[in-house]
């Protein structure tokens, strides 16, 4: 929850002022209420997302945002099951399975996040969480809308607390998540971009991204701040 009118404008300038050689797909995820402005400063190379999504179609939903008003302001991607979602608003899978569908009928590509908290990986549950989260996705989709989506793998316990995951650590939960989508589908799982939202930040993203299955970053806190959003732009 961060941003205001001038704020955005100066972050979007500088952020598109160094997009000029960049050979990747960036992707912004305002704030639901600044979606028009960044809709409309942005240029054609800069995709546009949100945060989260109701998943109901319409109806008597006060302060819910559908899919389908997502599109009619330009998204192209939306957040689902985001760490902060899971927790602070008690989201479980079958949930966000249900958003992730809402989402593919309105032509937006989910970003489907999971992730596990300290707890669950010092009890050596990581893989057990973070396929069933994964897998209630997978129960509702064919093998097209599957190969569609992008997943991101959010080490809750290395968010903002200090700790960190080893680019083989994260690497090691990804290949668990390719693994998944392999026995579903091969061509869904060659398709499928996995990203890290481990606290990715310029010091640490070649090292991430040079592993097998880490396609690209979901980035917060260094998205803030346009030096440090077009460095790892640049790593990729």
């Amino acid at each position: 929850m961060n941003g205001s009118l001038a704020a955005n404008s100066m972050l979007l300038d500088e952020i598109i002022a160094g997009l000029n050689t960049q050979k990747c797909d960036v992707l912004i995820c305002p704030p639901v209420i600044y979606l028009p402005q960044c809709a409309e400063i942005r240029p054609a190379a800069l995709l546009l997302g949100a945060q989260d999504a109701s998943v109901h179609v319409s109806g008597a939903y006060t302060g819910e945002v559908s899919a389908a008003m997502l599109a009619d302001v330009g998204c192209q991607y939306v957040i689902v099951g985001h760490s902060e979602r899971r927790a602070y608003h008690h989201e479980q899978d079958e949930l966000v399975a249900q958003k992730a569908v809402q989402a593919l009928r309105n032509g937006i590509i989910p970003i489907v996040c999971v992730g596990e908290t300290l707890e669950q990986r010092e009890l050596g549950l990581t893989s057990v969480v973070v396929l069933a989260q994964l897998q209630a996705v997978m129960d509702l989709l064919d093998d097209s809308e599957l190969g569609q989506i992008v997943i991101a793998y959010e080490p809750v316990w290395a968010i903002g607390t200090g700790k960190t995951a080893t680019p083989q650590m994260a690497q090691d939960v990804h290949a668990v998540l390719r693994q998944q989508l392999m026995q579903r589908s091969e061509i869904a799982a060659r398709k499928v971009q996995i990203l890290y939202g481990g606290s990715m930040k310029p010091e640490n993203a070649k090292e991430l991204l040079a592993m097998d299955d880490i396609d690209g970053g979901l980035i917060g806190g260094a998205a803030l701040k346009s030096a440090d959003f077009l460095a790892i732009i640049n790593a990729v």
